[in-house]
This record gives C-alpha cells, sequence and structure tokens, in this order.
C-alpha cells in the first residue's frame, strides 16, 4: 500500500528535513509543493529526491500568503498521484500513529482493513515558554517538550483519506476537513505534534511578516494571524502546560478550543487556517 503526503512549504528550513524524514520513517512518501520559498527549504528539500520525495513543484505566490489555491492544487493532485492514501500534512506537522511501535503505514492498512477511508488527527501543540522561550534551533524537539491538547472542532484534522474515484473537496474547510461522498472515518484519532512557533521572534517572521490574501481574509481566514502583534506574543509559562518526552503519553483530556497566541486577538468567526 502507498501512502502519499501532499506538502506545501513557504521558508520552511527548520522544519523541512525533520519532517521529511519522520514521513519516510512512517512508512510515507512525499509530494512537495513550494510557495517560492525564500530560505533553503528546497535546497535541504531536494537531498531527499529519490529518497522517499517524489518531486518539487513551484506554485507562484505574487506576493502574498493566499491559501485557497495551494488547498486546490493539492485537490487536484490528490486525483492525479498514484497513491493509495493521501495525506495533507505541513511542514512543522510530525504525524504519529495511534499505538507504539507501529506506523502510519500500517494503521492505514488495518484502517482500510476495518472498512474505514478517512483518518482525523488529534493537535498537540508544542510551544515555547516564559522559562525555555527559545528553541529556534534544529534540536527543538528535544529541548520544546511543552504542550497542550488542541481542538477546536471535532472532527478538526481529517487529514488523511483513501485515494477517491471522484474528487475530493479540501479547500472548503481551509484544509481541515476533507469531504467526498462516502467518508467513513476511523474512530480513533491517531496524534500529531504541532511546533506552532519555536519562539518570539519565530513568530513574528512566521506571522506577523506575512502578507495575507485580502479576498481569504474578508472570507473570515487568517483573522487572527492579521491582528496579531509583536507586542502582544506572550509565552506560558511551564506550570499552565504539560509536558511529554513520549510520542505515546500525550494526553487529550480538557483541549484548549483556541491557541494562547492569538488569544487577545478575537475575530468575526474561528479562523480555519
Amino acid at each position: 500500500m502507498r501512502i502519499v503526503a501532499i506538502l506545501a512549504t513557504y521558508n520552511e528550513e527548520r522544519f523541512i528535513s525533520i519532517c521529511l524524514e519522520s514521513l519516510r520513517r512512517q512508512g510515507v512518501d512525499i509530494y512537495l509543493i513550494d510557495n517560492e520559498s525564500e530560505d533553503r527549504t528546497v535546497t535541504l528539500a531536494e537531498r531527499y529526491l529519490g529518497r522517499g520525495l517524489i518531486d518539487i513543484e513551484t506554485l507562484p505566490r505574487r506576493g502574498i500568503y493566499s491559501w485557497r489555491p495551494i488547498l486546490e492544487r493539492k485537490e487536484q493532485l490528490a486525483a492525479t498521484l498514484e497513491a493509495d492514501w493521501i495525506m495533507h500534512v505541513d511542514a512543522d506537522e510530525i504525524h504519529l500513529p495511534p499505538r507504539s511501535g507501529s506506523t502510519i503505514a500500517r494503521s492505514l492498512a488495518e484502517v482500510e482493513k476495518q472498512g474505514y477511508n478517512a483518518v482525523n488527527f488529534m493537535e498537540f501543540t508544542f510551544v515555547p515558554t516564559l522559562e525555555a522561550p527559545d528553541h529556534d534551533h534544529p534540536q527543538f524537539q528535544k529541548t520544546m517538550c511543552w504542550y497542550y491538547p488542541f481542538l477546536q472542532a471535532f472532527p478538526s484534522r481529517l487529514n488523511a483519506w483513501k485515494r477517491q474515484p471522484d474528487p475530493v473537496e479540501l479547500a472548503w474547510s481551509g484544509g481541515h476537513v476533507v469531504r467526498f461522498p462516502g467518508l467513513r472515518m476511523y474512530p480513533e484519532p491517531f496524534p500529531m505534534r504541532h511546533y506552532l512557533f519555536l519562539s518570539v521572534p519565530h513568530a513574528i517572521r512566521k506571522y506577523i511578516r506575512r502578507s495575507y490574501d485580502p479576498a481569504e481574509v474578508s472570507a473570515g481566514w487568517h483573522h487572527n494571524r492579521v491582528n496579531l502583534s509583536a507586542e502582544a506574543i506572550t509565552l506560558q509559562s511551564q506550570s499552565e502546560l504539560r509536558f511529554s518526552l513520549s510520542d505515546h503519553q500525550l494526553d487529550p483530556s480538557h483541549p484548549y478550543k483556541e491557541h494562547p497566541l492569538f488569544r487577545q486577538h478575537p475575530g468575526r468567526t474561528p479562523s480555519r487556517s
């Protein structure tokens, strides 16, 4: 069974190698859409061509961050790539199997055997803290160990699905939930580590120094990112968070409904981006 993750990037040199290596360990191949990165993202990714990375294509950025065209391109690729299962992933995410000792590939094979054709991921968001504010280095996975479970809605990250004979919809939900006729979601979410930001300067580069598509902002997307200011970024204390060094000891109870990074910037409706 072949699983292909469709990954889109823009200036993800800190995450790209770790993301690609993690997916390969899980038995997943990758197709990369780069949105005209200006850092070493593509250079680093090219090392994996023929080693799990199928290809790299460039999607023009035109000076702004426009999320819908990226998702629509992912919908097109989901219909044409040679794969049994498709995953929609981001570079700052580490996707995991539901049980220790397995892989995503083996787990999805079991999901399919049981008659299901889609999998939701439970997000565990890892963040810097007041006591340890800077993890913008290659070893961030080993040093940034404080997290909170995040569940804005259910399903929140329905991002793996068995390839369908008809087109699937991903852009409708901002990439959070795939949609197609006859969808049967596996009842147990798979865990997913999300490294939202690695330091305050990293958050500023990632969210504040970005020009968002005005049409998408008007439609209710990105609003909490657009309203974020450097002065308003605050870090939580470790005492407010949970600690884990293990992929399979993550606690999903009492999840946050919004990210504290954006909490002081409520908008019209919850962002789905």
